[in-house]
């Protein structure tokens, strides 16, 4: 019978890894080290040995394994390929799915990380019971997911849901990791939000306690917004609109019934969603003027609980 599913999030730093039930239970998680030595060509047979690991500690066999879902760094197509992976070290087309299958004789799906940690909010967190959602994972970068009838959109080439890559700034914008100027990733990211903040602090001389840190961190800039700072809640005002309008073009066209924001920076709450909602409004169609906003509530989880969702369902 099969009962088990498995949840792979490749990092990378680290593979998170989980064990669920086919219910959703977390019945067990772990990580083990990202290998990328030699072009990353341990990491697949690491997965698959770290999996056969947990089968035999837990007395699993292959005929009680309904599937493996993995998530990796990069644009995914719908056979499985990941056609590059930068932070893994994969340069060239890596064909994930028929690579793992062949070391495991499992069925495997594959999907873009940030898509997938969308699906894991869809099932088990924020967003659970929606069946169309856009998340924004606001961190290091941006990233993002689209799911439309509770599926992910993959698109022709595996970018579909590159939402940190939408342009938001169209004259004079910062050059992006990916080539391109003025992407969203430039301004709502943790790098983005303080190099926005330095930038304008350089250029003005409003008195602000921001002025004082030698190390400035996006949470800091919040902080100060928090405290009625006035450059402070200028920045935020100023994520909010490329945040807010980003999604109200989106929602436009993929009308949701709620959007997600996850990652590091949306552990600033309900400063963060009010500056983004109130441009959001300024911008959307009236038909999605009220979509809801919502915070991921997964955390580092949602990558691994968005894989076995994608094994389950694939």
């Amino acid at each position: 019978m099969k009962q088990y599913v498995f949840g792979i999030d490749i990092g990378g730093t680290t593979i998170k890894c989980g064990l669920f039930s086919s219910a959703g239970e977390i019945l067990d998680k772990w990580e083990i080290s990202t290998n990328k030595e030699d072009e990353g060509k341990y990491i697949l047979p690491e997965v698959a040995a770290t999996i056969t690991t947990k089968c035999a500690e837990k007395n699993i066999s292959q005929d009680e394994i309904e599937g493996v879902g993995i998530g990796v760094p990069g644009p995914v197509t719908d056979e499985g390929v990941i056609v590059v992976g930068v932070n893994i070290n994969w340069a060239n087309e890596k064909h994930v799915k028929a690579e793992l299958e062949a070391l495991i004789n499992v069925p495997v799906s594959v999907g873009n990380d940030a898509n997938v940690a969308a699906l894991g909010e869809l099932w088990l967190g924020a967003a659970k019971g929606a069946k169309n959602a856009i998340m924004f994972t606001l961190g290091t970068g941006v990233g993002g997911g689209i799911i439309v009838n509770g599926k992910v959109i993959a698109g022709a080439n595996g970018a579909g849901g590159e939402v940190g890559h939408c342009t938001s700034v169209p004259e004079g914008g910062n050059l992006c990791n990916c080539g391109k100027k003025g992407c969203l990733e430039t301004v709502a990211s943790a790098t983005g939000i303080v190099r926005e903040t330095v930038k304008y602090l350089e250029t003005t001389e409003d008195a602000s306690s921001l002025r004082d840190l030698e190390n400035l961190e996006a949470k800091d800039v919040f902080d100060a917004a928090k405290a009625n700072d006035v450059v402070g809640l200028k920045m935020v005002d100023q994520l909010g609109f490329y945040l807010g309008l980003t999604a109200a073009n989106l929602a436009t066209a993929l009308d949701p019934e709620k959007i997600i924001i996850g990652g590091g920076v949306s552990k600033a709450g309900s400063i963060l969603i009010d500056a983004v909602k109130k441009h959001y409004q300024l911008y959307a169609f009236s038909s999605v003027l009220h979509t809801e906003f919502v915070i991921a509530e997964l955390g580092n989880d949602a990558g691994i609980i968005g894989a076995a969702y994608l094994a389950k369902n694939n």
